[in-house]
């Protein structure tokens, strides 16, 4: 799951199960595509909770951090669809965080994916990044584990769009660490050892933190639509 730009917009809600059909059909048939006919946007992914649970995860490649503020995505983010207008109701207990790349190792986009959002303790910043980014190196040279990266929310001084105020506003994380895998079993063990809540403690972290592991969905990478379909996203 190498990632491509040096920016990236990181999210994790909740969908019910009445709205799920309908949501992954919106998702992929429409909104997908819309996000990657935007300049900068290079590769969007979708994940669901491994557990049965309600949540998701989705990640959005970008090609540059000022992607986040460019005409076409605040174009499109102040202008939903209807079927837009529709869904976004439904994403519950939404984060959505806009970020910069700090770290990225490894390369391919794997079957499963292990979030962690974390914060550094007052003074650990410094510390917490070098143990993060040696650390994720070696990650990404494990048996099972194609992609290790470390994304901090950065979040450009802009008015709410129209998407946010039809969900009623998002919260954001901090720190983020994506490790990808084509096997799960790969991020129990890195979650149960060098990525456990303790060690991350123990080399800087804030006790708060939450992690999760997802199964993929759904890619969509700008090369994957047809030429006729990038030349404009509503």
């Amino acid at each position: 799951m190498a990632l491509p730009g040096n920016a990236a917009v990181a999210m994790w809600w909740d969908i019910l199960p009445p709205q799920r059909e309908e949501f992954q059909e919106w998702h992929s048939r429409e909104h997908f595509p819309e996000r990657m006919g935007i300049e900068g946007f290079l590769r969007g992914s979708r994940w669901s909770n491994i557990d049965g649970g309600t949540g998701f995860f989705v990640l959005y490649e970008l090609a540059s951090y000022e992607t986040l503020t460019s005409p076409g995505y605040l174009q499109s983010l102040n202008n939903p669809s209807p079927w837009s207008t529709k869904m976004m109701p439904h994403h519950l207990h939404m984060v959505r965080s806009q970020c910069k790349l700090l770290s990225s190792f490894g390369a391919g986009l794997g079957q499963a994916v292990l979030t962690i959002r974390l914060s550094p303790a007052a003074g650990q910043a410094g510390p917490l990044l070098a143990w993060l980014e040696k650390l994720l190196a070696r990650q990404a040279e494990s048996r099972g584990i194609v992609g290790a990266h470390l994304l901090q929310t950065r979040t450009p001084e802009a008015a709410m769009t129209q998407e946010q105020k039809i969900r009623g506003g998002d919260a954001a994380a901090d720190w983020i660490v994506l490790l990808a895998s084509y096997e799960t079993q790969a991020l129990q063990n890195a979650l149960a050892n060098d990525l456990s809540p303790q060690r991350l403690q123990a080399a800087g972290a804030l006790a708060a933190m939450t992690h999760d592991i997802y199964a993929l969905c759904h890619s969509l990478g700008k090369h994957d639509l047809q030429p006729a379909a990038q030349g404009g996203a509503a």
